[in-house]
C-alpha cells in the first residue's frame, strides 16, 4: 500500500527527536532524500523544530497524541515506517504498537523496557505477522552495537571454525557520553511497575524474558564485579546489559538459533584502574539518582552538542570454543552513545526498513530482521566500524 510518506519522526519535539530529524534533515537532501514528517502534540512546537533544524519550509506536521488513539492510526496509515521516541514507551507507546500492528505500519523505537516488551509481544506479534508491520524494539545503544557484534563475531566463527562460539561475553572497554534523560524515565517507569506488580521482577531477570516458549542455559548474571586474568582488567556490572542480553537471545530465538540453543553470552564493564572504579561509582550514584526522581537529567534534556560529539565508545566480543579457541570482535561508535550515536542508528534502522529490506510482519530485534544490511548502513552512514577476527 503507498503511503504518503517513508518516515514520520514522533516525538519531534523532545531532545532525541529534535536530533533524529535534525540528523535526517542534513545528511538526506535532493534525490537521496525521504518523504518524510515530523510530528506531536503541538504544532507551534513542531514549526520551531522544523525552523531549528534547517528543515525545508514545506517538511510536513502532523499532530497526534499518545492519549488520543484515533490520532495515532490516522499518523500511521500515512507512513511507511514511524520512528518514535516517545517514552517511557509502558506509560505512552502501548496504543502506537497496536496502531501499528493493525495498519501494517513499521515501528521503530528505542525502547529499553523489558516487561513492557514481552507485553507486546504477547499482545501484537500475531496481529502484526498478519498485516505484514515490521515493529523492531531497542533500536539505539539499547541494544544495536550489542545484537549486531554478536551477529559479526558469530560470522566469524563459522569462517574460522565451521559452527558458532557457544559462549560470548561482552566488554565495554571505553565509554565517553551521558545517560539520557528517557531512559532515565524508563528506568523510573519500570522500578515503580515493578513496586506495583512483584511477578515483574521474576521477568525482568529472566534473560529468556523475550523469547516466549524458550529457555535456555544458566546464564551468568554480570551484577558482581569480577578481576578477568586473560584482559588483566577489573569488570563492574553494566546498567544496560539487563535489557540487551534480553534482546540478543531474542535475536539468535528468532532466526531458529543459529548461535545454539545452549548459548551463553553476558555483558559487563571494564574498569582499568582505581581512577576508573572511582568514576564507575560516581556515575552509578548518578544515574540511581536520577532514577529516583531526585535530580539528574529530565526527559526532553540532554547535552551540548560539542560533548555529543566528543563522546565515543567501544566494545569487546570474545567469543570461546569448547577446545580453547576463540574469536573477538570489535564495534566501537564516534558519537555519545545516549544521543549522537543513538539518534543516527534510529534513523538509520527506520531507512533499513524502507529502502533495504522486505521480511515479514511481527516483532523483530534489528539483528533478527535487518542484521547483515543494518550494519553495512551503520558503518557507511552512521559513524560505527565493525570488525572480526
Amino acid at each position: 500500500m503507498k503511503r504518503d510518506f517513508d518516515l514520520i519522526v514522533y516525538g519531534a519535539t523532545g531532545y532525541t527527536g529534535g536530533l533524529i530529524a535534525e540528523y535526517l534533515a542534513a545528511s538526506y537532501r535532493g534525490d537521496d532524500a525521504p518523504s518524510w514528517a515530523i510530528a506531536g502534540r503541538s504544532t507551534d512546537k513542531l514549526q520551531k523544530v522544523r525552523a531549528d533544524i534547517g528543515a525545508p519550509d514545506d517538511l510536513p506536521l502532523l499532530k497526534a497524541n499518545a492519549g488520543e488513539p484515533a490520532s495515532l492510526r490516522s499518523m500511521c496509515e500515512r507512513a511507511t515506517v514511524i520512528i518514535t521516541t516517545v517514552g517511557p514507551y509502558q506509560l505512552y507507546g502501548s496504543e502506537l504498537v497496536a496502531a501499528c500492528a493493525a495498519t501494517g505500519t513499521g515501528y521503530v523505537d528505542l525502547c529499553g523496557e523489558p516487561a513492557w516488551m514481552r507485553r507486546m509481544i504477547d499482545a501484537h506479534h500475531d496481529d502484526a505477522k498478519r498485516t505484514g508491520a515490521r515493529i523492531v524494539f531497542s533500536c539505539g545503544f539499547d541494544s544495536i552495537p550489542f545484537d549486531l557484534g554478536v551477529l559479526t563475531l558469530q560470522e566469524k566463527a563459522r569462517e574460522k571454525f565451521g559452527h558458532p562460539a557457544p559462549r560470548v561475553k561482552a566488554r565495554l572497554r571505553k565509554v565517553k557520553g551521558s545517560m539520557s534523560g528517557g531512559t532515565a524515565a524508563s528506568a523510573q517507569a519500570t522500578l515503580a511497575a515493578a513496586a506495583r506488580d512483584p511477578a515483574l521482577i521474576r521477568l525482568l531477570t529472566d534473560p529468556f524474558a523475550l523469547t516466549p516458549g524458550f529457555t535456555g542455559p544458566s546464564q551468568p548474571s554480570g551484577l558482581i564485579p569480577e578481576y578477568d586474568p586473560s584482559m588483566k582488567v577489573l569488570l563492574v556490572p553494566f546498567p544496560m546489559a539487563p535489557v540487551n542480553t534480553k534482546n540478543v537471545h531474542r535475536t539468535n530465538f528468532l532466526l531458529g538459533h543459529p548461535y545454539g540453543s545452549d548459548f551463553v553470552y553476558d555483558e559487563m564493564m571494564v574498569a582499568p584502574g582505581f581512577r576508573d572504579i572511582g568514576r564507575v561509582a560516581t556515575e552509578t550514584f548518578a544515574t540511581m539518582v536520577s532514577l529516583f526522581g531526585t535530580g539528574g537529567l529530565r526527559p526532553g534534556a540532554g547535552p551540548a552538542r560539542e560533548e555529543r560529539e566528543k563522546g565515543s565508545y567501544d566494545i569487546l566480543f570474545l567469543g570461546e570454543l569448547p577446545d580453547g579457541r576463540g574469536v573477538e570482535a570489535v564495534v566501537t561508535g564516534d558519537r555519545d552513545p545516549g544521543y549522537g550515536s543513538t539518534s543516527k542508528m534510529i534513523a538509520e534502522c527506520a531507512l533499513c526498513l524502507v529502502r533495504d529490506m522486505q521480511g515479514e510482519g511481527g516483532i523483530w530485534t534489528p539483528g533478527a530482521l535487518m542484521g547483515l544490511a543494518l550494519r553495512e548502513r551503520l558503518q557507511k552512514r552512521a559513524g560505527l566500524t565493525f570488525g572480526a577476527r
